[in-house]
C-alpha cells in the first residue's frame, strides 16, 4: 500500500494538513467539475488547529458530503476513482468513514465500496455500524470477503466482526453468541497472509475472554500440523495460557500438572525499593524432578496499587523453556517501571507471583515511590 511520510510535526493530527486538505480538493475538482473546491475547503480549514486526530478525519467525510451534490451512489463513484491517489492509509480511512455515516440506507453499495476501500486504509470500523444493523446479512457479504484473492479484503472478514475490537463499536450479539463469525475464521484459519492471521489470532482471542470453551473446542480440532495454523492457535490463545487454562496449555504441548515438579530455589526483585521511571529485575531459579525433559511456560503476575488502596494483576509473558531434570535454570527480566496512557503507577507494595505451567509457586515484592528519594 502506498504511504507518504508524516509532517515535520510528530503530531498524528497533522497527517490531516493544510497542504493534504488543498492536495484531496484538487484531485476531486479534478475528477468531478460538479465537486465544490471552496466550500470543502473551508469545511475542513476553518477550526482545523482545534481539531484532533478523529475529528479530522471525520471532518472530512462530512465537508465531502456538502461539497459534493448528487446521489449516494454517485458520490461513492467519485470516491472509488480518488482512493488510489490518497497515498497515507490512515487518511484513506476517511473514504470509510463516509460510507459509514452516510451509507448506511444502500448496504449493498456500501458493503461493495467498503471492500475497494479497505485496501487503501482499513474499513475495519466502518463496517461496524453495518453488522449492528444487520447482522447475519452484513455476515454474510464478509463470508464472501474471507474468500477474497486480496489479503486487505479477507483481513476485513475478521478484523470487521471482531467482537472487542480495540477503540471499535463492541458487537453485543457477537460477544453473546461467537457462532456466526465461526465460517469466517475456519476459512482463514492457515491464511498465507500473516496480515490477515494476526487478524484471525486476535479474533480468536477476543472470544476466548467471553466463551473459552467455545475457541479450545474448535482449536482442538484443527490441523496444528500447518505452520500458519498453529501460528494463530498460539496466538489466539494467549489469554488462556496466561490464566493457566490446562486445556490451552495441551495445545502448546504443555502439561499443566508438571508444575508439582518443579522446584523453585529462588524468585526475587532487585532493587526492593524502586521510583517510577527506575527498572526493576526479576530472577528465578527453577529445576525439575522427574525422569524426563519437559516444557515450562514462565509467567509472572504483577498486583499494581490501585488509587484506592487495592490492587489489580497483570501477567507477563516470560519465556518458555525445557527443562532437564535436576537441572537448575535461571532466569532473569528486566522491566522499567513507567507511566503510560492505560495505567498509572501509584506508590505502595506491589507483589509479585511466579507462575508455571498455569499454576502460582513463588512470590516476591517491592514498593514502588512516585518520586526518587521519596
Amino acid at each position: 500500500m502506498p504511504s507518504e511520510p508524516a509532517p515535520a510535526s510528530t503530531a498524528f493530527k497533522d497527517w490531516f494538513n493544510a497542504a493534504l486538505y488543498r492536495r484531496i480538493a484538487n484531485d476531486l475538482r479534478e475528477l468531478s467539475p460538479a465537486f465544490d473546491r471552496k466550500r470543502f475547503l473551508n469545511l475542513t480549514l476553518d477550526g482545523l488547529e482545534a481539531r484532533e486526530l478523529m475529528d479530522r478525519l471525520r471532518q472530512t467525510a462530512i465537508a465531502f458530503e456538502s461539497a459534493h451534490p448528487g446521489k449516494y451512489a454517485e458520490k461513492l463513484e467519485v470516491l472509488r476513482r480518488l482512493a488510489p491517489r490518497i497515498g497515507h492509509n490512515f487518511v484513506a480511512i476517511w473514504l470509510c468513514e463516509f460510507v459509514a455515516r452516510y451509507g448506511l440506507h444502500a448496504p449493498a453499495d456500501s458493503l461493495d465500496a467498503l471492500r475497494t476501500f479497505t485496501r487503501y486504509g482499513s474499513a475495519e470500523f466502518a463496517v461496524r455500524p453495518f453488522l449492528q444493523r444487520d447482522l447475519h446479512g452484513t455476515l454474510e457479504v464478509m463470508r464472501r470477503w474471507a474468500e477474497d484473492p486480496d489479503e486487505h479484503v479477507r483481513r476485513l472478514a475478521s478484523e470487521g466482526s471482531r467482537p472487542r475490537l480495540p477503540w471499535g463499536a463492541r458487537l453485543s450479539e457477537l460477544i453473546r453468541n461467537p457462532n456466526p463469525v465461526a465460517p469466517i475464521l475456519e476459512r482463514l484459519k492457515s491464511d498465507p497472509s500473516l496480515y490477515v492471521r494476526k487478524s484471525v489470532a486476535n479474533h480468536l482471542n477476543d472470544i476466548a475472554k467471553d466463551h473459552p470453551a467455545w475457541v479450545l473446542d474448535r482449536l482442538e480440532g484443527w490441523d496444528s500440523s500447518r505452520p500458519e495454523t498453529a501460528w494463530i492457535i498460539k496466538r489466539g490463545i494467549r489469554t488462556l495460557v496466561k490464566r493457566g487454562d490446562p486445556r490451552a496449555l495441551k495445545l502448546l504441548g504443555v502439561d499443566h500438572a508438571t508444575a508439582t515438579h518443579v522446584r523453585v530455589s529462588g524468585f526475587n526483585v532487585r532493587p526492593s525499593r524502586v521510583a517510577l521511571g527506575e527498572p526493576i529485575e526479576l530472577e528465578a531459579r527453577i529445576s525439575l524432578r522427574g525422569s524426563q525433559p519437559e516444557p515450562l511456560v514462565v509467567d509472572y503476575i504483577i498486583h499494581y496499587v490501585k488509587a484506592s488502596g487495592g490492587t489489580s494483576p497483570k501477567v507477563f509473558k516470560w519465556t518458555v523453556v525445557t527443562v532437564s531434570p535436576d537441572e537448575e535454570v535461571i532466569l532473569k527480566k528486566r522491566q522499567l517501571l513507567r507511566d503510560f496512557t492505560t495505567r498509572r503507577h501509584h506508590a505502595g507494595k506491589h507483589r509479585i507471583e511466579l507462575q508455571v505451567n498455569g499454576q502460582r509457586l513463588a512470590e516476591t515484592a517491592f514498593v514502588l515511590r512516585r518520586t526518587k528519594g521519596a
